[in-house]
């Protein structure tokens, strides 16, 4: 996109009554952005859903000169702008009706064919959430997944920090422009991420700090995702929000269960009870439900000599060792485990790279 046109998209977008649905369907009835403001307002009202209050102000020259000055902005500070229409622009995004006319980003972001998943959750992490994020992300990084949050504390940060210590992309989603960082403790982190990723953000660097852009920005971070994952959340707050939002958009949700009254663990049990989100106890879980292809990524892991395996596991793996291609069910049968369990065991053995699956419900040891 040019400077000319995409001066045109920003002064739309500065509209205070317009939103990112109705300058959608104002580009794609008139062509352009530009074009929108050469038109009178009889030929904007005609179109179905666009109303004198929607449009008004729509011609005040503060518009262009506000798009003017942001841009001086981005370009100072080599941020690039990603167009809705634009090759580069988040595909799974693209197709959410609320999706951001624009998104303003910084650092190393690639999301083409890529696998996607946004981690959040409460600010208040507890030690158990904490270990089983790093945990979850570990036995993740074989399939090379993308981890979008929101750079805040708790959930968030630990998901990127895990997802940086594993060599995975990871991407914060924020509530603010690029002209500052929240919380301000994390400056600290942003180089990494950066080089691991990146920033993306849809607010201008003009636009106001306040807790409503929070619930705005994480539709972006549902949006984005083939699934949201809650690790650790109380009966309310910005984690289940996200959730909700991504089951709106069609998108898996999973959330981590917890003991009967633990205070953070309320909001996932209460997603589970309600059937708004998959049960996630490892990292299994998620590959099995988005329907990863284990092995296709395997084939260009090197194989580790020695790999950590639980009790259970380590039973499945000797008996296929010794008995070679053995049916998940005779499998289950022999070693004693009910057949789902031996099905969970044997996906996270396949995310170690210690087993495959073959045609006909059966498994070997690599």
């Amino acid at each position: 996109m040019d400077f000319d046109d995409l001066l045109y998209v920003m002064a739309l977008q500065h509209v205070p009554n317009l939103g990112d649905t109705t300058s959608r369907k104002l580009i794609s009835h008139f062509g352009s952005a530009k074009k929108i403001f050469s038109e009178k307002t009889s030929s904007l009202l005609r179109i179905d859903g666009i109303g004198k209050k929607r449009i008004e102000g729509l011609y005040d020259k503060i518009h262009l000169k506000a798009a003017e000055q942001e841009l001086k902005f981005i370009q100072s500070n080599q941020i690039k702008v990603l167009y809705f229409e634009d090759p580069d622009y988040p595909e799974k995004l693209k197709h959410c009706p609320d999706a951001p006319l624009l998104l303003f980003s910084r650092g190393n972001i690639d999301l083409k064919k890529r696998r996607i998943i946004s981690i959040v959750g409460t600010r208040q992490i507890t030690q158990h959430g904490i270990a089983f994020c790093e945990k979850l992300i570990e036995d993740l990084a074989v399939l090379d997944p993308v981890i979008i949050s929101g750079f805040a504390y708790g959930v968030d940060i630990t998901a990127q920090k895990a997802a940086v210590k594993h060599g995975l992309q990871t991407i914060g989603c924020l509530a603010h422009g690029l002209d500052q960082i929240y919380p301000k403790s994390h400056k600290k982190y942003m180089a990494q991420i950066e080089n691991n990723g990146g920033f993306l953000t849809d607010f201008w660097s003009s636009d106001k700090f306040e807790r409503n852009n929070f619930l705005k920005r994480n539709r972006i971070i549902a949006g984005i995702s083939e699934a949201t994952v809650v690790i650790e959340s109380a009966e309310k707050g910005g984690a289940l929000v996200t959730a909700d939002i991504a089951n709106s958009y069609d998108r898996e949700v999973f959330a981590v269960p917890g003991r009967p009254g633990d205070k953070y663990s309320s909001g996932c049990n209460g997603l589970i009870k309600t059937q708004q989100a998959h049960v996630l106890t490892s990292a299994a879980d998620i590959a099995y439900i988005l329907n990863w292809d284990v092995e296709e990524k395997q084939s260009v892991v090197q194989k580790q000599l020695f790999v950590d395996l639980e009790q259970d596991e380590q039973k499945l793996y000797e008996f296929l060792k010794d008995q070679g291609k053995t049916e998940l069910d005779h499998l289950a049968l022999t070693c004693n485990f009910p057949t789902f369990k031996t099905a969970s065991l044997l996906l996270n053995m396949e995310l170690k790279g210690v087993v495959r699956p073959l045609p006909g419900k059966l498994f070997e040891v690599v």
